[in-house]
C-alpha cells in the first residue's frame, strides 16, 4: 500500500500530475544538488577561489556521475542529511578536481538552493496550468455574460445574477493569484550561500562576489543576506499556492451545489461511468469538484506548517527546517492536481440556461421583491414600501401565487405604480444591476 496519495498508482494522477511529481522526485532533487555544487565551483573558479581548471572539470564531469543511491541512502540515515555522502561520492569520482567540491559551503546552502531550483520548475508548471484555467474561465464568463440565474445567500435564493458574473468572480480570484505568484517569485527564488553561520567567513573577502556569481550561474536572485533562518520567501510562495488551491476549492464547491438534483444548473463533463456509484446506477457524482475541495483543505495544512516552521532558532534551525521538506512539495503537488482537475471540469462544463430560468421563476417573482420595493420607494418612501412588499410576499407565499398578483391586491401598491411597471419590476432579468459591466471589467483585465 502506498504511504501517500501522491505515491499511489491508483490516486497519484487524481490528486496531482506526472510533471509535478517528476519535479519533486528523488532523481530531481539529486540533480538539483549536483547543479548547486557545480554552480558553486563555477562561481569560485570565476572569482579565483579555486583553480579555474578544477571548476571546469567539476562543471563537465559532475552532472554525468552515476551516484550510488543505496550508499547515499545509508549516509543520509546516518548523518541526517544527504550532502555529506553526495560530496564524498562526487569528490572520489572527480579525481584532483574533487578536492574543490563544496568549497566553503554548508549543507543547508546546497539543500536550500536545490529546493529553490525545484520550486522554480514547479512554479513554471503551475503558471502554465493557471493560464489555461484562466483562459477557460474567461471564455465561460464571456459566453454567459447575460445568462440570468438565481443568486443565493445562506443557500437561499436572494437576487438574480448572471452565470457570467459568477464565473467572473471565480476568474478574478485567479487573476489576483497570478499577480501574487509573479510578485512572490523574486522573494522566493533566491540562491542560498552563507556557510556555517551565514557570514561566508570561509570565503574570506570574496564571499559576496562568489554568491553573486553563484546566483548568476543558477539564474536565481542574489539575496542581500543569508536566509538560512529567515524563511519568509518560501513561506510566501507556499501561501500563494495554497490560496490558488482555495480559490479552486470555492469553484468546486459552487459546482457541486449547482449540480444537486434540486438545482441542476451546471454539470461536470460527462464520460461513461465518471462519478458513477457502485450501487446506484442513476448517480453522477461531482468527482473533480470533490478533489478541488479536498485539495483546498489539505493545502491549508501545508500552509499552516510552513508558517509554523518560520520560527527557527538562532543561526540554524533544530527541526522547523525539516517540516518544510514535507509541506513545500505537498502544496506544489496539490496545486498542480487542482489546476488539472479544474481545467478538465471547466473546459467541459455543461451549463443549462433553461434550468437557471426555471429556478429563477420557481419563486413566482419573490426573488425580485427588492426590485419592487426600490421601485415603490420613490413614491411611498422606503420603509412603507418595504412593509407593503413584505406583506405582499407573505400573501404570495401563503397562497402559492405570483408576486405580481399579490401586489395588485394591495390598494397602496396598485395605486402607486401601473400594472405594466409592476410587471416589469417582477421580471428577474430586469434586475441584474451592473453584473454585465463588472464581467466586462474582469475580461478587460484578462485581455491585458
Amino acid at each position: 500500500m502506498a504511504s501517500t496519495l501522491f505515491d499511489s498508482v491508483l490516486y497519484r494522477d487524481v490528486f496531482s500530475t506526472p510533471a509535478m511529481r517528476a519535479a519533486f522526485s528523488d532523481e530531481a532533487v539529486l540533480k538539483a544538488y549536483v547543479q548547486a555544487e557545480v554552480a558553486l565551483a563555477v562561481a569560485q573558479g570565476e572569482t579565483g577561489i579555486i583553480p579555474q581548471e578544477a571548476a571546469q572539470a567539476i562543471a563537465q564531469k559532475a552532472p554525468t556521475i552515476v551516484l550510488d543511491t543505496a550508499q547515499l541512502k545509508r549516509d543520509t540515515e546516518n548523518v541526517g542529511y544527504p550532502i555529506v555522502g553526495l560530496v564524498r561520492q562526487l569528490s572520489e569520482q572527480l579525481g584532483e578536481a574533487g578536492r574543490y567540491v563544496h568549497w566553503g559551503a554548508t549543507t543547508q546552502d546546497i539543500m536550500d538552493t536545490a529546493t529553490v531550483l525545484q520550486l522554480r520548475e514547479a512554479v513554471v508548471l503551475i503558471e502554465t496550468q493557471l493560464v489555461e484555467v484562466i483562459v477557460t474561465l474567461a471564455g465561460l464568463a464571456r459566453l454567459h455574460r447575460d445568462t440570468p440565474m438565481a443568486g443565493r445567500t445562506h443557500l437561499q435564493q436572494a437576487l438574480p445574477i448572471t452565470f457570467g458574473h459568477k464565473v467572473a468572480i471565480w476568474l478574478s480570484a485567479l487573476q489576483r493569484s497570478a499577480e501574487r505568484l509573479q510578485q512572490a517569485k523574486p522573494r522566493a527564488l533566491q540562491a542560498q550561500l552563507g556557510g556555517a553561520v551565514g557570514t561566508l567567513a570561509s570565503l574570506g573577502d570574496h564571499g559576496l562576489d562568489v554568491r553573486a556569481a553563484y546566483a548568476r550561474a543558477l539564474g536565481l536572485v542574489e539575496p542581500d543576506i543569508t536566509w538560512h533562518v529567515a524563511r519568509d520567501g518560501l513561506v510566501e510562495m507556499v501561501q500563494t499556492l495554497a490560496v490558488i488551491c482555495g480559490a479552486l476549492g470555492k469553484i468546486g464547491y459552487d459546482v457541486m451545489i449547482l449540480m444537486a438534483n434540486e438545482i441542476g444548473e451546471v454539470f461536470e463533463p460527462f464520460s461513461s461511468h465518471r462519478g458513477a456509484s457502485s450501487t446506484m446506477p442513476q448517480k453522477r457524482n461531482p468527482i473533480s469538484s470533490e478533489i478541488l475541495l479536498a485539495n483546498a483543505k489539505i493545502s491549508r495544512d501545508a500552509a499552516s506548517l510552513m508558517l509554523d516552521a518560520m520560527v527557527q532558532d538562532l543561526e540554524r534551525a533544530t527541526g522547523p527546517w525539516h517540516a518544510e521538506w514535507m509541506a513545500l512539495p505537498q502544496v506544489c503537488l496539490l496545486t498542480a492536481g487542482s489546476l488539472a482537475q479544474a481545467q478538465f471540469m471547466l473546459a467541459g462544463l455543461i451549463v443549462d440556461p433553461a434550468a437557471m430560468k426555471r429556478n429563477l421563476d420557481s419563486t413566482r417573482g419573490l426573488i425580485v421583491a427588492e426590485a419592487v420595493m426600490m421601485g415603490l420607494a420613490p413614491v411611498l418612501g422606503r420603509q412603507p414600501a418595504h412593509d407593503e412588499v413584505y406583506a405582499a410576499c407573505r400573501d404570495a407565499f401563503t397562497h402559492s401565487e405570483p408576486l405580481l398578483d399579490a401586489l395588485l391586491r394591495r390598494p397602496t401598491i396598485a395605486s402607486a405604480l401601473p400594472r405594466d411597471r409592476l410587471a416589469a419590476l417582477c421580471e428577474p432579468a430586469n434586475y441584474l444591476g451592473t453584473a454585465g459591466a463588472m464581467v466586462d471589467r474582469v475580461l478587460a483585465r484578462h485581455s491585458k
